[in-house]
């Protein structure tokens, strides 16, 4: 699923905390076991682990995986909502924050913070979340290559209820993100290359259609290219949807649109 309304739709379909007709959490790991099985390519698995994840992690609101490359940069294939992205973003640029500690060679295994209003680890990430209406966070070592160099990534879990992420929470998201690693390691269609390949393809695809919008804006509204950018950027909020979810509409629907 592409946004976080539609993630909230169905959570509240199933229940905070996991699907009630699904059965024990014993239950939904043997489902998510079969599903990983059947995964034949590093995002297929990596999606079921986000969808796990946001149903069955108590007080789970939004959830992302961060990847580490050889050279040492981060970046998130998957998430369940478009803010994940910024989120993460900030802590890139950072080089600290939960999803970046908890990715670190060093990591204990998880990274948690029950009030990020608080919080004084992360300054500039812990402004940006709480902002966003997020106040706590969870990020848990996932480990996508089992053969050396190992470079860990994270499943990061965020709430908008401060002290929602408890050691219950957290339990369980150490289990899916050890599902999930044992997925990737197992599976003969994981490298890393394949993830950077999509990760790069979405990113140039992304990067074109969003450049094209500008073009039809900046034409039909005689707006600067920041100005149209920041006019795409305020429609992707307002939504909802991803930004460049909002770039393709226009681009390849702006005949039958009178105006965002």
């Amino acid at each position: 699923m592409a946004d976080e309304a539609l993630w909230q739709r169905d959570k509240a379909e199933f229940g905070v905390g996991g699907d009630a007709s699904a059965g024990p959490l014993s239950e939904q790991f043997v489902e998510l076991t079969r599903l990983l099985l059947a995964a034949s390519t590093p995002a297929q698995v990596l999606e079921q682990v986000i969808d796990a994840a946001y149903r069955v992690v108590p007080g789970a609101d939004l959830v992302s995986v961060t990847l580490r490359a050889p050279d040492g940069t981060f970046h998130t294939p998957v998430s369940t909502g478009e803010v994940a992205l910024e989120l993460d973003e900030v802590q890139y640029r950072a080089g600290t924050g939960p999803c970046v500690d908890a990715a670190d060679s060093g990591s204990p295994g998880y990274i948690r913070s029950e009030d990020l209003t608080a919080e004084k680890r992360w300054p500039d990430f812990s402004e940006a979340a709480v902002r966003h209406g997020y106040h706590s966070i969870l990020s848990t070592v996932l480990v996508p290559d089992a053969k050396p160099p190992r470079l860990p990534g994270a499943l990061n879990i965020y709430s908008h209820r401060t002290g929602a992420l408890d050691s219950l929470a957290q339990d369980t998201a150490l289990l899916l993100a050890t599902h999930g690693s044992l997925a990737l390691a197992g599976t003969g269609a994981v490298n890393r290359a394949e993830l950077e390949v999509n990760h790069l393809r979405r990113a140039v695809e992304s990067r074109d259609v969003i450049g094209q919008a500008k073009g039809i804006l900046m034409q039909r509204r005689g707006l600067t290219a920041d100005e149209a950018f920041d006019l795409l950027r305020r429609t992707s909020q307002d939504l909802n949807v991803k930004l460049a979810e909002v770039a393709r509409t226009l681009a390849t629907r702006h005949t039958e649109l009178d105006t965002l």
